[in-house]
Protein backbone atom coordinates (compact mmCIF):
# COMPACT_ATOMS: atom_id res chain seq x y z
CA UNK A 1 0.00 0.00 0.00
CA UNK A 2 1.29 3.59 -1.14
CA UNK A 3 1.61 6.47 0.94
CA UNK A 4 -0.04 9.88 -0.33
CA UNK A 5 2.67 11.73 2.35
CA UNK A 6 6.21 10.02 1.14
CA UNK A 7 7.96 12.22 4.09
CA UNK A 8 7.20 14.80 7.18
CA UNK A 9 9.36 16.98 8.69
CA UNK A 10 9.94 19.23 11.81
CA UNK A 11 11.85 22.71 11.62
CA UNK A 12 12.46 24.68 14.44
CA UNK A 13 13.40 28.32 15.10
CA UNK A 14 17.13 28.67 17.06
CA UNK A 15 17.37 30.72 20.03
CA UNK A 16 17.98 33.24 18.70
CA UNK A 17 14.86 33.31 15.90
CA UNK A 18 17.12 33.70 13.14
CA UNK A 19 17.15 29.71 11.43
CA UNK A 20 15.22 26.93 11.07
CA UNK A 21 16.55 23.76 11.15
CA UNK A 22 15.50 19.88 10.68
CA UNK A 23 14.59 18.75 14.60
CA UNK A 24 13.24 15.58 13.48
CA UNK A 25 11.56 13.75 10.47
CA UNK A 26 9.95 10.55 8.78
CA UNK A 27 11.50 9.49 5.72
CA UNK A 28 11.12 6.10 5.21
CA UNK A 29 14.40 4.25 3.10
CA UNK A 30 15.12 7.97 1.67
CA UNK A 31 18.15 8.44 4.20
CA UNK A 32 20.11 10.83 1.32
CA UNK A 33 17.52 13.02 1.41
CA UNK A 34 17.17 13.13 5.31
CA UNK A 35 21.07 13.52 5.29
CA UNK A 36 21.21 16.71 3.16
CA UNK A 37 18.08 18.14 4.75
CA UNK A 38 19.66 17.53 8.24
CA UNK A 39 22.65 20.13 6.99
CA UNK A 40 19.98 22.51 5.32
CA UNK A 41 19.12 25.38 7.22
CA UNK A 42 16.68 28.20 6.37
CA UNK A 43 16.54 32.20 7.62
CA UNK A 44 12.72 33.86 7.67
CA UNK A 45 11.29 33.92 4.50
CA UNK A 46 13.62 31.68 2.94
CA UNK A 47 12.40 28.62 0.96
CA UNK A 48 9.00 27.10 1.69
CA UNK A 49 9.59 26.92 5.89
CA UNK A 50 10.86 30.35 6.30
CA UNK A 51 7.66 31.46 3.97
CA UNK A 52 5.55 29.70 6.02
CA UNK A 53 7.17 31.05 9.19
CA UNK A 54 6.94 34.88 7.31
CA UNK A 55 3.60 34.66 6.19
CA UNK A 56 2.15 33.06 9.50
CA UNK A 57 0.23 30.35 7.98
CA UNK A 58 0.06 27.40 5.90
CA UNK A 59 0.85 27.42 2.54
CA UNK A 60 0.74 24.47 -0.46
CA UNK A 61 3.26 24.13 -3.29
CA UNK A 62 1.68 22.22 -6.23
CA UNK A 63 4.96 21.38 -7.41
CA UNK A 64 8.69 21.79 -6.29
CA UNK A 65 9.71 23.63 -9.06
CA UNK A 66 8.30 26.71 -7.61
CA UNK A 67 11.07 29.10 -6.94
CA UNK A 68 10.20 28.60 -2.95
CA UNK A 69 11.27 25.40 -2.89
CA UNK A 70 15.08 25.33 -2.23
CA UNK A 71 15.80 21.53 -2.39
CA UNK A 72 14.19 20.42 -5.91
CA UNK A 73 16.96 18.58 -7.44
CA UNK A 74 17.33 16.02 -4.33
CA UNK A 75 13.81 16.03 -4.00
CA UNK A 76 13.42 15.39 -7.53
CA UNK A 77 15.51 11.97 -6.56
CA UNK A 78 13.35 10.85 -4.96
CA UNK A 79 9.72 11.59 -7.09
CA UNK A 80 8.18 13.89 -4.59
CA UNK A 81 6.22 16.25 -6.41
CA UNK A 82 5.10 18.84 -4.06
CA UNK A 83 5.34 20.09 -0.78
CA UNK A 84 2.82 21.34 1.95
CA UNK A 85 4.33 23.96 4.88
CA UNK A 86 2.22 24.29 8.29
CA UNK A 87 3.61 26.69 11.23
CA UNK A 88 2.68 26.66 14.88
CA UNK A 89 2.45 29.79 16.39
CA UNK A 90 2.32 29.97 20.03
CA UNK A 91 0.75 33.87 20.12
CA UNK A 92 3.29 35.13 17.66
CA UNK A 93 5.77 33.13 18.72
CA UNK A 94 6.90 30.29 16.31
CA UNK A 95 7.08 26.59 17.84
CA UNK A 96 7.55 24.73 14.28
CA UNK A 97 6.92 24.18 11.00
CA UNK A 98 5.49 20.94 10.09
CA UNK A 99 6.36 19.77 5.91
CA UNK A 100 4.76 17.33 4.54
CA UNK A 101 6.46 16.20 1.24
CA UNK A 102 3.81 14.22 -1.31
CA UNK A 103 4.10 12.59 -4.37
CA UNK A 104 2.01 11.63 -7.14
CA UNK A 105 3.95 9.93 -9.62
CA UNK A 106 1.81 6.72 -9.19
CA UNK A 107 -1.98 6.73 -10.92
CA UNK A 108 -3.06 4.53 -7.97
CA UNK A 109 -2.16 7.28 -5.49
CA UNK A 110 -5.37 9.78 -4.14
CA UNK A 111 -5.48 12.00 -1.93
CA UNK A 112 -5.52 15.85 -1.09
CA UNK A 113 -4.43 18.13 1.11
CA UNK A 114 -6.14 21.71 1.14
CA UNK A 115 -6.18 25.28 2.93
CA UNK A 116 -9.47 27.08 3.19
CA UNK A 117 -9.63 30.59 4.31
CA UNK A 118 -12.21 33.63 4.87
CA UNK A 119 -13.58 34.42 1.53
CA UNK A 120 -12.90 38.76 1.17
CA UNK A 121 -15.82 39.53 -0.13
CA UNK A 122 -18.23 37.71 1.94
CA UNK A 123 -16.63 37.28 6.00
CA UNK A 124 -19.02 34.59 6.94
CA UNK A 125 -17.82 32.35 3.25
CA UNK A 126 -14.75 30.08 3.07
CA UNK A 127 -12.97 29.46 -0.22
CA UNK A 128 -9.86 27.90 -1.50
CA UNK A 129 -6.66 29.10 -0.76
CA UNK A 130 -4.35 26.39 -2.65
CA UNK A 131 -4.74 22.56 -2.22
CA UNK A 132 -3.06 19.79 -4.11
CA UNK A 133 -4.92 16.64 -5.53
CA UNK A 134 -2.12 14.49 -6.79
CA UNK A 135 -4.15 12.86 -9.92
CA UNK A 136 -7.70 14.49 -9.09
CA UNK A 137 -8.07 16.90 -11.55
CA UNK A 138 -11.78 16.55 -11.48
CA UNK A 139 -12.17 16.73 -7.39
CA UNK A 140 -9.53 19.89 -7.73
CA UNK A 141 -11.67 21.98 -10.26
CA UNK A 142 -14.93 20.97 -8.40
CA UNK A 143 -12.93 22.23 -5.17
CA UNK A 144 -11.98 25.26 -7.00
CA UNK A 145 -14.90 26.37 -7.28
CA UNK A 146 -16.94 25.84 -4.13
CA UNK A 147 -17.72 28.12 -1.56
CA UNK A 148 -18.18 27.17 1.93
CA UNK A 149 -19.99 28.81 4.95
CA UNK A 150 -19.10 29.19 8.02
CA UNK A 151 -19.91 26.43 10.33
CA UNK A 152 -21.17 24.84 7.24
CA UNK A 153 -19.23 21.45 5.19
CA UNK A 154 -16.21 20.29 6.72
CA UNK A 155 -13.75 23.61 6.84
CA UNK A 156 -16.71 25.83 8.00
CA UNK A 157 -17.67 23.56 11.01
CA UNK A 158 -13.75 23.75 12.12
CA UNK A 159 -13.88 27.64 11.29
CA UNK A 160 -17.22 27.90 13.43
CA UNK A 161 -15.78 25.68 16.48
CA UNK A 162 -12.02 26.64 16.42
CA UNK A 163 -12.10 22.45 17.01
CA UNK A 164 -10.31 19.66 14.65
CA UNK A 165 -13.07 17.29 13.12
CA UNK A 166 -13.16 14.01 11.14
CA UNK A 167 -15.32 12.73 9.09
CA UNK A 168 -15.21 8.77 8.11
CA UNK A 169 -17.10 7.35 5.28
CA UNK A 170 -16.48 10.55 3.36
CA UNK A 171 -18.60 9.42 -0.08
CA UNK A 172 -21.76 8.74 2.22
CA UNK A 173 -21.15 12.00 4.52
CA UNK A 174 -23.94 15.09 4.63
CA UNK A 175 -21.92 17.40 6.05
CA UNK A 176 -18.90 17.03 3.83
CA UNK A 177 -20.02 18.99 0.56
CA UNK A 178 -18.08 17.41 -2.16
CA UNK A 179 -19.04 13.80 -1.25
CA UNK A 180 -20.00 12.37 -4.27
CA UNK A 181 -16.86 13.66 -6.23
CA UNK A 182 -14.72 12.37 -3.29
CA UNK A 183 -16.79 8.75 -3.67
CA UNK A 184 -15.87 9.12 -7.35
CA UNK A 185 -12.29 9.49 -6.61
CA UNK A 186 -11.88 6.80 -3.28
CA UNK A 187 -11.44 9.49 -0.47
CA UNK A 188 -12.95 7.66 2.22
CA UNK A 189 -11.57 9.87 5.52
CA UNK A 190 -11.33 13.69 6.21
CA UNK A 191 -9.96 15.65 8.99
CA UNK A 192 -9.42 19.08 9.36
CA UNK A 193 -7.61 21.11 11.58
CA UNK A 194 -7.25 25.19 12.01
CA UNK A 195 -4.50 26.72 11.38
CA UNK A 196 -4.64 30.44 11.89
CA UNK A 197 -3.25 32.74 14.57
CA UNK A 198 -5.97 35.53 14.46
CA UNK A 199 -9.25 33.30 14.46
CA UNK A 200 -10.89 36.25 11.59
CA UNK A 201 -8.64 35.15 9.06
CA UNK A 202 -9.79 31.26 9.59
CA UNK A 203 -7.49 29.10 7.84
CA UNK A 204 -8.42 25.69 7.56
CA UNK A 205 -6.28 22.77 6.62
CA UNK A 206 -7.91 19.86 5.23
CA UNK A 207 -6.52 16.26 4.97
CA UNK A 208 -8.55 13.73 2.62
CA UNK A 209 -7.77 10.15 2.97
CA UNK A 210 -7.85 7.65 0.26
CA UNK A 211 -8.00 3.57 1.03
CA UNK A 212 -5.65 2.32 -1.17
CA UNK A 213 -3.06 5.18 -0.61
CA UNK A 214 -3.81 6.62 3.30
CA UNK A 215 -2.65 9.88 4.22
CA UNK A 216 -2.17 8.08 7.76
CA UNK A 217 -3.58 4.93 8.90
CA UNK A 218 -4.98 6.46 11.96
CA UNK A 219 -5.84 9.82 13.16
CA UNK A 220 -6.96 10.85 16.85
CA UNK A 221 -8.19 13.58 18.63
CA UNK A 222 -7.31 14.70 22.03
CA UNK A 223 -8.42 17.20 24.27
CA UNK A 224 -7.79 18.37 27.78
CA UNK A 225 -10.22 16.87 30.72
CA UNK A 226 -11.65 18.99 32.99
CA UNK A 227 -8.87 19.09 35.33
CA UNK A 228 -5.96 20.27 32.52
CA UNK A 229 -3.81 17.37 34.24
CA UNK A 230 -4.66 14.87 31.39
CA UNK A 231 -5.77 14.21 27.96
CA UNK A 232 -8.79 12.23 27.07
CA UNK A 233 -9.75 11.01 23.68
CA UNK A 234 -12.18 12.34 21.68
CA UNK A 235 -12.40 11.09 18.39
CA UNK A 236 -10.56 8.99 15.07
CA UNK A 237 -10.31 6.66 12.96
CA UNK A 238 -8.19 3.23 11.87
CA UNK A 239 -8.06 1.51 8.78
CA UNK A 240 -7.45 -1.76 10.55
CA UNK A 241 -11.39 -1.22 11.44
CA UNK A 242 -10.68 -0.50 15.46
CA UNK A 243 -13.26 0.96 17.31
CA UNK A 244 -11.37 3.48 18.74
CA UNK A 245 -13.68 4.86 21.02
CA UNK A 246 -14.07 1.75 23.11
CA UNK A 247 -10.34 1.01 22.85
CA UNK A 248 -9.50 4.31 24.69
CA UNK A 249 -12.96 4.34 26.97
CA UNK A 250 -10.96 4.81 30.12
CA UNK A 251 -7.90 5.82 29.01
CA UNK A 252 -5.85 9.30 30.62
CA UNK A 253 -2.51 10.55 29.06
CA UNK A 254 -0.77 12.69 31.21
CA UNK A 255 1.93 15.21 30.21
CA UNK A 256 4.87 13.15 30.94
CA UNK A 257 4.37 9.49 29.69
CA UNK A 258 2.50 10.02 26.38
CA UNK A 259 3.43 11.29 22.88
CA UNK A 260 0.33 13.08 23.07
CA UNK A 261 1.09 14.60 26.01
CA UNK A 262 4.62 15.86 25.71
CA UNK A 263 3.25 17.69 22.60
CA UNK A 264 0.43 19.12 24.47
CA UNK A 265 2.91 19.87 27.71
CA UNK A 266 5.53 21.71 25.58
CA UNK A 267 3.41 22.91 22.69
CA UNK A 268 5.61 21.41 19.94
CA UNK A 269 4.90 18.12 17.97
CA UNK A 270 6.47 14.97 18.55
CA UNK A 271 7.41 12.49 15.53
CA UNK A 272 9.32 9.52 15.64
CA UNK A 273 9.62 5.44 14.15
CA UNK A 274 8.76 4.27 17.95
CA UNK A 275 5.61 4.11 19.89
CA UNK A 276 6.05 3.41 23.81
CA UNK A 277 4.09 3.39 26.44
CA UNK A 278 0.74 3.79 23.95
CA UNK A 279 -2.02 0.68 23.83
CA UNK A 280 -1.45 -2.45 21.48
CA UNK A 281 -0.67 -0.22 17.95
CA UNK A 282 0.88 -2.07 14.91
CA UNK A 283 2.04 1.34 13.63
CA UNK A 284 5.43 2.35 14.41
CA UNK A 285 5.48 5.95 12.69
CA UNK A 286 3.85 8.75 14.54
CA UNK A 287 3.12 12.69 14.74
CA UNK A 288 1.84 14.75 17.83
CA UNK A 289 0.38 17.95 16.13
CA UNK A 290 -0.47 20.55 19.31
CA UNK A 291 -3.12 23.09 18.21
CA UNK A 292 -2.48 25.95 20.14
CA UNK A 293 -4.74 28.93 20.41
CA UNK A 294 -4.13 32.10 22.00
CA UNK A 295 -1.19 30.44 23.79
CA UNK A 296 -2.92 27.60 25.00
CA UNK A 297 -2.86 23.60 23.43
CA UNK A 298 -6.86 22.76 22.61
CA UNK A 299 -5.63 19.89 21.47
CA UNK A 300 -3.05 17.03 20.02
CA UNK A 301 -3.79 14.97 16.96
CA UNK A 302 -2.04 12.24 16.28
CA UNK A 303 -1.42 10.24 12.90
CA UNK A 304 -0.30 7.20 12.65
CA UNK A 305 1.80 5.74 9.22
Amino acid sequence: MKSFIKATEIWEPNADMTDLSLTGGLYGSEHKFYDYSKRVTFKYNESLPGRAWAEQHPIILSSIDDSCFKRTEEANKIDITSAIAMPIFSGEYLMAVIVFLCSDKEDTIHGAIELWSKNQDNRNEMELVDGYYGKMESFAFASKNTKIKRAEGLPGIVWSTSMPLIIKDLGESETFLRASKAKKDGITTAIAVPTWINEDDGYVMTFLSAHNSPIAHRFEIWIPDETAEALIFRDGFSDEGIDLSEHYRLTRLDKYNSIAGQAWRTGRPVIGNKVNGEKELTLNSFLALPLLQNGFCKSVIMFYF
